[in-house]
């Protein structure tokens, strides 16, 4: 884990040097996070607070992790307090979420959001806030699991006095109230008694240290993870926005039901940003409640995996009512209002129309449909994912369809990552690579102790060092831009080698709901481990996660003239070059396509380029893999065969914390 490694009495004196926010925005930069002036206001203000307090609970030499980052994500805690128990001198924590509010007030009925003073979108009650970091911490963390009573959490609001900030609803946590406790100006007093009460006085470097260098349970693939969730009746933990997002739907639905006006709920944001577990844990407490509840998405591939996982988990007696999939055109002939939410997952893939087989086609927008069908409609989406020239699902389309038929719209980004080893670096790297982000040009990749990236010299060598991942029980797959032919049916039973690139040559994944035996479906490519055998396209790859990604650039994106340049007449995909003929946007959908084959892996991606002047400008902005090493049957190591290149700014390995000028430290 990552954090700004400090004490509560070197806070106080960083503070009165004015130099608090300069030293932590340097270890986050390091870290890859972009420092906004907020943040530095916020740290100078609110970071102090904080130390006064536990110094003058006399545990100023306690380790402060400031900034934490929680395992597989993106996210941050304020601070974690971390030391002993007075009695059995075991580590104990407080995860602490710091507030410079003054005053909030409960947002519009849904008692588990507050509307604050200055900002625009609601945000998760404090309580309810540290509560998902404790219990995120502790469902990553296997050093946590002996004694869960070692992570306590607060919420610390300096400004605000109690009166100032509405209690959280009793039944809206099972969690122990340990962890969601509050603490404001007027009760400071009980925070240094609870301190005090908690930690002995004494600094125990052990502590820290047994939480940063601790090892994360590897991340489940999401499909699995809610199966789980919806046959034991376990929650996913949603952080932040994501839990906005859930408090909002679940708002809409009390209106609905007590016959008020329908809102849209609309939620965007990048790959790995959490989309898909908000639709998919809402459908699993939804269809416990037994409320008629929907999923929606325009992928093949992603209706029929998760219906295969819901397939899969034994069905709970008591439960009446079986979540549905479908697809975005299945709704052009539903009455008005006959589900109580639908939840419209990869909703970039919308279409202009709804149109059946025989030609058939809806007489109203497809929007129109979806958002009719629900008394609560939910979108999910991100607009740099869109990849076929008839997908025009966006945040500005919803919008505009929802004022036409004067609804409102409650609004929330996602800007977390909780795929890509949760690091920020990767996307934002990716973006400048295809030229996405606004300015972009692109960068050289700097190492990153979450997330792995490299450039493989050929096919042969991507495929030898992913396989052995597969050996060692993870997950893993190879995805090519789509400029190969594809024969759809198979040879002498055997799917067509049609991705052939020197003397290498493999099959695309099956085009067929019946491959050879031995062969997973499309549908099945990205979570089969027999799909490693195949390339998987855009179609077979979007929506989903693996481990480990490798990633063939095709003669569809090259370098020329000092930049990346599409060429959409070297694709196979009909939806971008057909009869001779480009479609429009074609640009846009090439780059967008590989920005979502780039960022399906959890744990790193390796890529490679066809072309011989594209892989030699790769060449000088990632480093070469790292060569596997068998070092006993089913252990596999690595070795880096170059110096690892320097984070610009990046601090030397942590070590405990000493005088004010050794506290910007990487772990």
């Amino acid at each position: 884990m990552l954090a700004f490694q400090t004490t509560p009495k070197q806070i106080l004196e960083l503070a009165e040097a004015k130099q608090l926010a300069a030293r932590v925005a340097a270890h986050q930069s390091a870290a890859g996070f972009d420092v906004k002036a907020s943040e530095r206001f916020s740290w100078e203000e609110s970071l102090p607070a904080l130390a006064r307090e536990v110094t003058a609970a006399g545990l100023g030499d306690l380790d402060a992790l400031v900034e934490c980052q929680l395992p597989r994500s993106s996210r941050r805690i304020d601070v974690i307090i971390a030391g002993v128990e007075r009695s059995s001198q075991r580590p104990v924590y407080a995860v602490v979420e710091l507030k410079q509010w003054s005053r909030a007030s409960v947002y519009d009925e849904a008692e588990n959001l507050v509307r604050v003073p200055g900002m625009r979108e609601p945000q998760p009650h404090p309580a309810l806030q540290v509560q998902t970091y404790c219990s995120y911490l502790a469902d990553f963390l296997p050093v946590l699991w002996e004694w869960p009573g070692s992570v306590h959490g607060l919420a610390f609001l300096h400004n605000a006095d109690r009166h100032q900030i509405p209690d959280l609803p009793p039944g809206s946590l099972s969690a122990p109230t340990e962890r969601r406790m509050i603490f404001t100006k007027d009760r400071a007093e009980n925070l240094r008694t609870y301190l005090r009460e908690r930690f002995a006085p004494w600094r125990e470097r052990a502590a820290a240290e047994r939480l940063l260098n601790a090892h994360a349970r590897p991340s489940k693939q999401l499909l699995a993870v809610v199966a789980d969730e919806v046959a034991s009746r376990r929650h996913l933990v949603l952080l932040d926005e994501q839990r906005t997002a859930y408090e909002l739907v679940m708002r809409g639905i009390r209106w609905a039901d007590r016959g008020r006006r329908k809102r849209v709920v609309l939620v965007s944001g990048g790959p790995g940003s959490g989309k898909s577990a908000i639709a998919l844990t809402l459908l699993a407490d939804l269809a416990r409640e037994e409320r008629p509840v929907a999923h929606a998405t325009g992928s093949k591939a992603f209706k029929k995996t998760v219906q295969a996982y819901a397939r899969r988990q034994p069905r709970d007696p008591e439960q009446r009512t079986t979540p549905v999939f479908n697809y975005f055109l299945d709704f052009m002939k539903s009455p008005p209002n006959s589900l109580d939410v639908l939840i419209c997952d990869e909703a970039h893939r919308i279409r202009n129309r709804s149109t059946r087989r025989g030609g058939f086609t809806g007489k109203i927008p497809q929007v129109h449909e979806l958002i009719a069908v629900a008394k609560v409609p939910v979108f999910l989406l991100d607009d740099d994912q869109a990849v076929r020239p008839n997908e025009v699902g966006s945040v500005r389309m919803i919008r505009e369809a929802a004022d036409s038929l004067d609804l409102e719209v409650d609004y929330i980004h996602l800007g977390a990552q909780f795929r890509c080893g949760g690091s920020p670096r990767y996307e934002r790297w990716v973006m400048h690579l295809l030229g996405l982000a606004e300015g972009a040009t692109p960068y050289r990749w700097s190492a990153d102790d979450d997330y792995r990236v490299a450039l493989a010299a050929s096919p042969q060598q991507m495929e030898d060092l992913l396989r052995p991942r597969l050996a060692a029980g993870q997950s893993a797959r190879i995805s090519a831009g789509f400029c190969w032919p594809w024969h759809e049916l198979p040879r002498g039973g055997q799917l067509v080698a049609d991705v052939s690139i020197n003397d290498w040559r493999r099959p695309w994944n099956a085009a067929s709901d019946h491959p050879p035996r031995g062969i997973p479906s499309g549908s099945y490519w990205a979570t089969d481990p027999r799909g490693f055998d195949q390339i998987g396209c855009i179609y077979t790859a979007q929506g989903f996660e693996y481990d480990w990604s490798g990633v063939i650039l095709g003669p569809d994106l090259v370098f020329r003239d000092g930049q990346l340049r599409s060429e959409p007449t070297k694709s196979h995909d009909s939806a971008i070059f057909r009869n001779g003929r480009v479609s429009e946007g074609a640009d846009r959908l090439i780059r967008n396509a590989y920005k979502v084959l780039l960022t399906r892996g959890m744990r790193g991606t390796l890529i490679h380029s066809v072309d011989p002047e594209t892989q030699e400008f790769l060449a000088n902005l990632v480093p070469p893999p790292r060569t596997p090493v068998q070092t006993a049957p089913g252990v596999v190591q690595v070795v880096q065969e170059s110096p690892r290149p320097p984070v610009r700014g990046e601090q030397p390995a942590h070590t405990a914390a000493g005088t004010a000028d050794a506290k910007s430290q990487k772990h």
